[in-house]
């Protein structure tokens, strides 16, 4: 019986966490949403849990309805420590997911916020979110199309979303040590405080504060990208030390199928790289075609398919091939292509991500597993469209190729088929060739 469980906004934000306690030697499994966990025969045999609640773009009453959906399936399956697993850059309703969750945790719950994640360089000072060394609303996060990010400081931002009093407890007391942060803590519970958020530099940070939290003896909602409700886990004695979980060095002779469905800066560098080895085939998709929809969506997915089954009869077997819908002419506005057509927010995106999914499910039916090395998604709705599409509800995590760039197997439909899903800011430019590589390596096991 699972006894961690957590909700996660999107896929990939789920798999980031499930994966740090999965390198603990914990059991972890991940579904798309509350109704799959609790059609979930085997969730005995696990000992951690993540639900996606899909709710980063919703309204704020949509959203807690979610979250609130999401914590009664934990509640349902046995779940009793509790985690809100937010977005490294903040994105979403935080504020009125936590609200979701604590409203059915009890008078006496605390939010502990540790927005830190050292190990992907999201660090946390004076209650300001810092990038990869810059300021959170300097970043492309800023204006991302969906969910834009105005506020830098963390308990202001948290402040226009819960219910609940905000406090903080700044650097200045993290380096003091765990006696220190407990301190700091309680007074702010004293004070009314019932979400307090925290800052970090380093994992060593992190890990204290979970110390002077299990001292504290607190009924707690550990809200935080994933490091915090790991050392949590790891304070308990219910997760071991985190450890790699490689494969064997040499790859499989199979192609991986690649569905890009971010049109990041960053996922277009890391594409462009990996196209430059000519064992990678690149497949441009017209992303207007699948929004149109009908008849227009299903020739342009037939099309796709067709070009990649040409590749699969030659005798050269590629060790890629990517399915692209924003990586090549001008970059759409998604908004305004809901508005010209009528659409409900949303629904361009949508149509997109669900044509990129057809495309992988018809060439799996085609082929099969024999020549598939893994699936390599970028973005969280894409992943989600993909495992739709395959019929797939769930999956476990296994690893990570970097922090934040997940190796998981399907289960169910394609039961172990490893998918790595990325988001759309994560990574250097060589972190696709490296997906790749590791997604060949996973086919030999």
């Amino acid at each position: 019986m699972p006894v961690i469980g957590g909700v996660a906004d999107d896929l990939t934000g789920a798999t980031t966490t499930g994966v740090l306690l999965a390198r603990s030697k914990a059991k972890t499994a991940v579904f798309f949403n509350e109704e799959a966990a609790l059609k979930c025969g085997d969730s005995e045999k696990l000992e951690a849990v993540l639900i996606s609640s899909n709710s980063r773009a919703l309204s704020a009453d949509e959203a807690y309805q979610k979250v609130g959906d999401s914590m009664k399936a934990l509640k349902q399956m046995g779940v009793k420590y509790f985690t809100k697993r937010i977005d490294t850059t903040l994105r979403g309703g935080i504020g009125v997911e936590i609200d979701a969750m604590m409203d059915q945790m009890g008078e006496d719950a605390i939010a502990v916020v540790v927005p830190a994640m050292p190990q992907s360089r999201r660090i946390l000072v004076g209650g300001y979110s810092i990038i990869d060394g810059v300021a959170l609303i300097n970043t492309p996060v800023a204006q991302d199309v969906k969910t834009p990010v105005k506020e830098n400081f963390v308990p202001k931002l948290l402040s226009g979303q819960t219910k609940r009093k905000i406090g903080q407890v700044t650097l200045e007391v993290i380096l003091k040590g765990e006696s220190a942060i407990k301190e700091e803590l309680k007074k702010r519970q004293e004070e009314g405080c019932k979400v307090i958020v925290v800052d970090g530099i380093t994992l060593e940070d992190v890990e204290n504060v979970a110390k002077a939290c299990i001292d504290l003896r607190w009924n707690i909602l550990a809200v935080d990208p994933g490091p915090f409700t790991s050392k949590l886990a790891y304070a308990r004695e219910l997760i071991q030390d985190e450890e790699c979980n490689m494969p064997p060095e040499e790859e499989a002779d199979k192609t991986v199928l690649i569905a890009a469905g971010s049109a990041t800066p960053v996922t277009k560098r890391q594409m462009e790289v990996l196209c430059e080895n000519p064992d990678v085939k690149r497949i441009s998709i017209d992303p207007l075609k699948l929004i149109a929809g009908g008849e227009a969506a299903e020739e342009e997915v037939a099309k796709a398919v067709e070009k990649a089954l040409v590749l699969f009869d030659e005798e050269k077997v590629y060790k890629a091939i990517l399915f692209e819908t924003a990586l090549h002419g001008e970059l759409l506005n998604l908004s305004e292509e809901d508005a010209k057509r009528h659409y409900a927010d949303g629904m361009s995106s949508n149509r997109i991500n669900a044509g990129l999914g057809m495309v992988i499910s018809h060439i799996l039916e085609q082929k099969g597993r024999d020549k598939i090395a893994g699936l390599y998604t970028t973005g969280g709705d894409t992943m989600v469209n993909v495992c739709y599409q395959l019929g797939v509800e769930s999956i476990e995590v296994i690893d990570y190729v970097i922090p934040q760039t997940d190796v998981c197997r399907l289960i169910g439909s394609y039961e172990g088929l490893p998918i790595v899903g990325k988001g759309g800011l994560t990574g250097n430019e060589n972190t696709a060739c490296d997906i790749v590589q590791r997604l060949r390596r996973e086919a030999t096991r």
